[in-house]
């Protein structure tokens, strides 16, 4: 009889003898362990990359106008809704802008960016000034950071925007760092001026766009917004009323989904390696029948052969997988730089557990893919075992 470590240094043997099968055979593993695994360090990057951009919106109530324009008559949220609007909200902040989308000119080049009307008070705690002075009355505007950048703009000089009869040129006193998708005044690609200006310019005075309530304790949100939909909506649907927790629930599941879709696709070729390894582990059998034969006719059982073929799979599995799982970390990283340009979202707790996993699922395939080879091996016949040739 052999015992347990007899068996597992006949299984490492078997290894060393067969090298370069044995690297062929882990060099599938560490192909498939480093497809699924990059994969998944990819859709959880995005995964925390949304959430990030989403958690800013998750204490935020928005409200807009139910009904649409008709001709010249602007859809709106009028001044009497919003100051009942905000003696609902109580101390929650509250902010009520025009917003629209217009053609902006800096020399010779033109684009399109957001255009906000907000109380010029108002913009001081809900966004950073990176550089100039905040707006007042209907003298310049502020554009944001991304805006600045992409065309060259500093506090000082003058845009134009609109289009034909509309063209007016104004001048930029500030410039405002970007906000990202907060939910409410997005800076990084807009013009921001005073109601005022924003009045004489597109008109639809008292109309306001959108309200945006920042809610500071979360078990409010659903209480705010039912009082708001009371008061406002009780004879017809005068305004929409939404939050975001719904929405980035929504997104964090759908990205998982993809990431899980992603992944398995990248499992494929992990399937593919495991049939390698059955392969490999079934011409082991078969030049090992007379060896087998001997270890069955000194004594040892047939859980002991089993065993043996199990953990030759095993020592193939956990080589390649750790290979690729560290291999990984290299392709993931790549993937996240190339596609969000942040190397920040690779070192987070999900990218260990991640890599883990990505090892334990190699190393499980190898062993089931040994599991028929090694049951095969401890079924043969001692002596037909024996008088193979």
């Amino acid at each position: 009889m052999i015992n347990l470590g007899m068996t597992f240094e006949l299984a490492q043997r078997n290894v060393r003898l067969h090298l370069f099968r044995s690297i062929l055979a882990a060099i599938g593993i560490i192909i498939g362990v480093v497809a699924i695994t990059s994969m998944g360090l990819l859709g959880g990057a995005l995964e925390q990359s949304v959430s990030d951009e989403l958690m800013n919106m998750g204490n935020t109530i928005i409200i807009t106008p139910a009904g649409p324009s008709v001709g010249d008559e602007k859809a709106g949220i009028d001044e009497r809704d919003i100051r009942q609007i905000k003696l609902i909200a109580g101390r929650n902040p509250t902010i009520a802008f025009y917003n629209t989308y217009d053609q902006v000119k800096v020399g010779d080049s033109q684009g399109y960016s957001s255009v906000y009307g907000v109380d010029p008070g108002e913009l001081p705690p809900i966004t950073t000034l990176i550089s100039g002075r905040y707006i007042s009355g209907t003298e310049g505007v502020m554009i944001g950071q991304t805006l600045a950048r992409n065309y060259g703009i500093r506090e000082g000089n003058f845009i134009t925007v609109g289009i034909g009869a509309r063209e007016q040129r104004i001048r930029v006193v500030g410039i405002l760092e970007d906000t990202g998708f907060s939910g409410g005044i997005q800076t990084d690609n807009a013009i921001i001026g005073s109601e005022r200006w924003y009045e004489a310019t597109y008109s639809g005075r008292g109309k306001y766009d959108q309200v945006v309530i920042t809610v500071h304790n979360l078990d409010d949100i659903d209480g705010i917004k039912d009082a708001i939909d009371a008061r406002l909506n009780r004879r017809e649907d005068v305004v929409n009323i939404m939050d975001f927790r719904s929405l980035i629930s929504s997104i964090q599941e759908a990205i998982g989904q993809i990431s899980l879709f992603v992944m398995a696709i990248g499992g494929i070729s992990l399937l593919v390696a495991a049939v390698s390894i059955l392969n490999v582990m079934l011409i082991s059998v078969n030049e090992r029948i007379k060896e087998i034969g001997i270890l069955r006719s000194i004594g040892t059982q047939k859980a002991d052969i089993s065993k043996m073929f199990l953990y030759e799979a095993a020592i193939l599995g956990l080589i390649g997988s750790v290979c690729g799982g560290l291999l990984s970390l290299v392709g993931g990283g790549l993937l996240i730089m190339l596609i969000m340009q942040d190397i920040s979202y690779l070192l987070t707790m999900h990218t260990v557990i991640t890599v883990i996993y990505g090892m334990i699922i190699g190393t499980v395939i190898c062993i089931a893919a040994g599991v028929y080879p090694a049951h095969r091996a401890a079924q043969l016949n001692p002596i037909d075992a024996l008088s193979n040739d």
